[in-house]
């Protein structure tokens, strides 16, 4: 998400906040470099021009020009500026009676799957969500929505067998609606192509039925340069009042999520960040403007675990590390909570100076698997004793798993290291303190904990966490503290 933006701006800061003074040029440079790296993230041209006109015209100011670390100012302008584009706070749903929700959107945007998100996100609320197929024209985008509403336990409203006619098919689902009672209506419609006057006409013959209190647009976070043409044709017909940006997980860039908030003025409501119907997040814009900017957005993460940690499970986990149990089921339980979380170069992203981890070798989410594939492949005995991991042992697990022995005698290495740290006290101390803050993140949150002074990563042995692949470095009995780099 974002991260070939964030990639570009922090190279683009990095030359303003190692300057004493900050000249016009200096600035102008450094402007010139951000909108590159804005237009590469496809940031419409004109919401790219006003942004950095407004950051030029307060980075010439007194406030910047007056101050001890000048670059350092400008990129606070920046992230002020850019959360003024996105937005002040978090926009809740209107749910107010007779609770409609029209989602609308180009073919292809995911409306079916993100109407089902809405509808999990919903329920987990404590609210009723009813789902209504208005899809007609894509094959099985009705058989789609049945299924979905069934693995929720949500009813589904479709259209008679046979109905071609949305507005037919609208009728019936609102008599349906009367039927049901009590209950947040989401309305599935049919993707429209941007020129097709026609749909869209029939598009806004729906919306006056339903009367809905909030029309969502659904749209690509791959969208590109054409995100400003979707998001006003479909503003101009039908009146939008949200926004839903998908596949936000599968898109480096992002840039359309700026320019249709820019455009259209109406608030992201909700960013789709996977397939799974769980994986809906609220939009929150000032964690957001800081995550484009590398600095972290801690309080999502730790939003994420909470709603992912049993309690009990993590108290268990820690008495376990505490005696010095630690042995391949816990790990195996680690492994299964980071894959809850989500991919893994997300994870990174929502920590403070740990963006960079996710472009190293070895840390990506096919390692995790490997990891797992390996563990499962084990017998219960010997996850519960790795001791008697002999040579025969690993060769049948290599067998099991489709891994290479090598990386089955790196695995018991890590494990062999993890319990030199429970026997560390310091160590140790740092892997409680990031797990039970960060929700149970177990190794990540004991990473984050082992970065010592002056922000930069330690030579720490490769490998030794989940998911971070390379064969480990010789550190002895961890007595000495890792070496920080500068």
């Amino acid at each position: 998400m974002f991260s070939l933006l964030t990639d570009k701006l922090e190279d683009a800061f990095r030359k303003l906040r190692g300057l004493g003074k900050i000249s016009e040029s200096n600035i102008a440079d450094a402007m010139k470099d951000i909108r590159m790296a804005l237009l590469e993230a496809d940031v419409d041209f004109t919401v790219t021009k006003d942004l950095i006109k407004a950051v030029t015209e307060r980075a010439k100011g007194e406030e910047v020009l007056r101050t001890v670390s000048p670059g350092q100012m400008i990129v606070k302008i920046f992230q002020d500026e850019l959360a003024k584009i996105l937005g002040s706070d978090a926009s809740e749903l209107d749910l107010s009676p007779p609770q409609r929700i029209l989602m609308v959107g180009l073919n292809g945007a995911g409306k079916t799957t993100t109407s089902a998100k809405l509808a999990s996100w919903l329920k987990k609320q404590g609210k009723r969500p009813l789902l209504v197929a208005l899809d007609l024209y894509r094959p099985a985008a009705i058989t789609q929505l049945q299924v979905l509403g069934q693995q929720l336990g949500v009813p589904v409203c479709v259209p008679p067998a046979g109905e071609t006619d949305p507005v037919k098919a609208t009728k019936a689902a609102l008599k349906w609606l009367e039927e049901q009672g009590s209950g947040i209506a989401i309305f599935d419609t049919a993707g429209r192509q941007e020129v097709d006057d026609d749909l869209l006409r029939e598009l806004k013959q729906v919306r006056d039925l339903v009367q809905p209190r909030e029309t969502l647009l659904v749209a690509d976070a791959a969208t590109g340069q054409q995100a400003v043409s979707v998001a006003t044709k479909f503003h101009e017909t039908v009146t939008i009042s949200g926004l839903i940006m998908t596949k936000l997980d599968g898109d480096a860039r992002g840039g359309a999520l700026l320019s249709m908030r820019q455009v259209t003025g109406c608030p992201v409501k909700f960013l789709g960040v996977g397939e799974k119907v769980d994986q809906l997040e609220v939009f929150h814009p000032d964690r957001m403007a800081q995550r484009i900017l590398g600095m972290g957005d801690v309080v999502s993460l730790v939003e994420k675990a909470s709603q992912e940690i049993d309690e009990k499970e993590a108290a268990s986990m820690m008495r376990r590390f505490e005696e010095n149990k630690f042995d391949f089921n816990d790990f195996l339980n680690q492994l299964k909570f980071m894959k809850k979380l989500g991919p893994l170069e997300g994870i990174l992203g929502m920590l403070p100076g740990m963006g960079a981890l996710k472009n190293m070798p070895g840390v990506d989410d096919k390692k995790l698997k490997h990891t797992e594939a390996i563990i499962l492949s084990m017998t219960p005995k010997e996850r519960a004793k790795p001791d008697i991991l002999n040579g025969s042992r690993r060769k049948r697990i290599a067998g099991g798993s489709g891994r290479p022995v090598v990386e089955i005698n790196q695995l018991v290495q890590q494990y062999e290291m993890m319990k030199k740290l429970m026997g560390n006290k310091g160590m140790m101390s740092a892997l409680a303190g990031g797990m039970m803050a960060g929700g149970g993140m177990g190794g990540l949150g004991g990473l984050a904990g082992m970065m010592g002074g002056g922000g930069k990563m330690p030579q720490m042995p490769k490998g030794m966490f989940p998911g971070v692949g390379g064969k480990p470095n010789k550190l002895g009995k961890f007595g000495k503290r890792p070496k920080l780099g500068g």
